[in-house]
């Protein structure tokens, strides 16, 4: 049984700052740093021997009793969401990590050199291609990535099917390449409401590493790509590193385990086996629950689809979201 910790403590929110024209409309934080139960600084980095082992095992029962402190969140998570191996050295890990953000700046070049928009600094949130791979030729998303340029000057146009397409630049052929490009609005869209009500993300600048890191990630997974709920997911690797490569590996880790609930197709949703599971548990645990759902039509417990989908993110404040996430 989760307990908050409600009686003392410091607020894990006081961490994580909302805007002040937000404060009543986020859920109010209930875990709270407690000393000695949550893991502190010190005790965190007493876990690890010279060589920089981790006593993984310590680590766990300390965060099983009050989560992790936010300021070591970060280079904790790495470990708990499997991007090193406790046992690994510091020199290991440090190797591990100039390989993965090697790679990690590799793909997202390889992105970049099909659409310029990735890196930019900017985040699309109009279509840029037709389902048939005309670039579609809208002024609002050419300033967006092309700032104090005109960008209507120059080009040849035409309408297909009520859209305006560039009839200048080359039409793409490539299946993967147009599927992958028609979702980069929909991320876009996806960034600008996610944790909207964050100072963190007043800085465009995150929100762009957020837009980089799901569009990397969507042509690199190509047989689930992008989903609704994985800006949710991604979003508290962005705020907890610094570094864009490093929040992309902790991403693509936490999607090894979740990227099953983003699988549909039209028999049945990615987390179904969990709402069975869910209405197994309820109707032995609470029968007259069970039945009342019934009762209501909710017996098909979809009612809970977004909690599984992105785990409580919406469900709870920022800050008791990755509680609930640790333990």
């Amino acid at each position: 049984m989760i307990k908050w910790g409600i009686s003392s403590g410091t607020p894990a929110d006081s961490y994580y700052e909302i805007r002040s024209d937000c404060t009543d409309d986020v859920p109010k934080s209930k875990f709270k740093i407690k000393a000695g139960k949550t893991l502190s600084v010190r005790k965190w980095q007493a876990a690890f021997n010279p060589d920089g082992c981790l006593d993984i095992a310590s680590v766990l029962s300390r965060i099983q009793k009050g989560g992790v402190h936010p300021t070591v969140r970060g280079e904790v998570w790495e470990f708990l969401l499997g991007c090193f191996d406790p046992r690994s050295t510091f020199d290991e890990r440090e190797e591990i990590r100039q390989i993965r953000r090697l790679q990690y700046a590799r793909w997202k070049e390889e992105c970049k050199e099909m659409d310029s928009h990735v890196g930019s600094g900017k985040v699309i949130t109009a279509p840029l291609i037709t389902e048939d791979g005309r670039p579609i030729k809208d002024p609002l998303v050419l300033l967006e990535a092309t700032s104090n340029q005109n960008t209507s000057e120059g080009a040849s146009t035409s309408n297909h099917n009520g859209i305006e397409v560039d009839e200048s630049a080359e039409r793409i052929t490539d299946k993967q390449i147009i599927e992958w490009k028609l979702t980069l609005h929909q991320i876009g869209l996806d960034v600008l409401r996610t944790d909207r009500t964050m100072v963190f993300y007043e800085n465009k600048e995150n929100l762009s590493k957020l837009w980089d890191i799901l569009a990397v990630y969507a042509w690199i997974d190509k047989d689930v790509g992008y989903c609704q709920g994985m800006s949710d997911l991604c979003s508290p690797m962005i705020v907890l590193l610094n570094d864009e490569a490093d929040a992309f590996w902790c991403f693509e880790k936490l999607m090894r385990r979740l990227r099953g609930n983003f699988r549909c197709t039209d028999q049945s949703v990615g987390v179904a086996n969990q709402l069975q599971h869910l209405a197994s548990i309820i109707q032995v645990l609470d029968p007259k629950l069970h039945d009342h759902l019934e009762t209501l039509g909710g017996g098909d417990y979809l009612f809970a689809f977004r909690m599984f989908m992105v785990l409580f993110r919406r469900e709870v404040s920022f800050g008791d979201s990755l509680y609930l996430w640790e333990v």
